[in-house]
């Protein structure tokens, strides 16, 4: 079993990564994604959840079905994407995160320096 957590629903978290294998290109514009049945198995979920997750995303026109072929992204699926989720993250993300920085009382200046030098942030 795949290591979910109970944050979120499971066709969320399995739209996401659908999301971010189109972001970073490992499923490109025009090319066929792993089919229900494959993701179901390797992730050890009902099949009905990650068709709810493809229907998400097809919902927001980013991957289209071919009947007898399976799913497949459809061409500008990226671009769409990036506005898609950087609009949803300053809607629904961002507020939170700078509400929590007013709430530290965090300056410009320590958020960057932070991010400059914690594990994962960009390097010098």
């Amino acid at each position: 079993m795949d290591d979910f957590h109970a944050s979120q629903p499971i066709f969320v978290q399995i739209r996401q990564r659908l999301i971010e294998m189109i972001l970073r290109g490992a499923a490109g514009e025009g090319e066929a994604l792993p089919s229900v049945r494959q993701i179901s198995a390797d992730l050890s979920v009902n099949p009905l959840t990650v068709t709810k997750a493809f229907e998400a995303l097809v919902d927001i026109g980013v991957i289209e079905k071919r009947r007898g072929l399976g799913m497949f992204v459809t061409p500008g699926a990226r671009a769409k994407l990036l506005a898609h989720e950087r609009d949803k993250f300053l809607k629904q993300d961002w507020p939170r995160i700078a509400a929590q920085i007013r709430a530290l009382d965090l300056d410009l200046t320590t958020l960057l320096a932070d991010t400059q030098t914690s594990p994962g942030g960009p390097e010098k």
